[in-house]
């Protein structure tokens, strides 16, 4: 399968299963799972067909590592970014004492004003590292980073998540814990 297909299936998967399941006929299980041969019927009943080998493919090469199987492979979740309600039964972490937020530099303002808000997602995603967050940004404009305080964050009382992908997860990030990054897109 090449790259195009694959990114196909990708952004067909993270639609339905992030945001859509039910205009797939699917409803996610406890911890945002769907049986992997329930996903394909579906899938090929909306005109959507791929093998499961190609789904096992598409999971594998995927490079932002989205989509997971459970221990048995017979079932599927997106690992983050969910607008439906769904609880991926994330246990609370310590993360670094900084983490990145990427965004568009025409986002800037409101930021800086408002904090990083989820949202119609469940939490505010954060990067471990400038270069992703940058990569982020960039899909939405001019890029911008953000360092968040968040060992600081931690000590007040917030509550940091983990996802299988290592994206940082939080509720919220008031402004206060924010500052520009100088580090530009090269």
């Amino acid at each position: 399968m090449d790259e195009q297909r694959r990114t196909k299936i990708s952004r067909y998967l993270s639609k339905h299963l992030r945001h859509q399941p039910e205009r797939l006929g699917l409803e996610l299980e406890p911890g945002g799972w769907v049986r992997v041969s329930d996903l394909l019927a579906s899938c090929r009943r909306n005109g959507v067909a791929f093998s499961e080998d190609d789904l096992r493919e598409m999971v594998a090469l995927n490079n932002k590592q989205r989509f997971a199987f459970d221990e048995s492979g017979q079932r599927i979740r997106a690992n983050q970014g969910h607008s439906v309600e769904v609880d991926l039964g994330l246990e609370p972490l310590e993360p670094p004492a900084e983490l990145y937020h990427g965004t568009a530099e025409h986002n800037l303002a409101a930021i800086e004003r408002d904090g990083l808000q989820k949202m119609r997602r469940h939490h505010v995603h954060l990067s471990a590292d400038i270069p992703t967050a940058l990569a982020v940004g960039k899909r939405h404009g001019r890029p911008a980073v953000l360092v968040v305080a968040a060992g600081q964050m931690l000590a007040d009382g917030f509550t940091f998540f983990c996802s299988a992908n290592g994206v940082w997860l939080v509720d919220e990030v008031p402004a206060r814990y924010l500052r520009r990054s100088e580090e530009r897109q090269p």
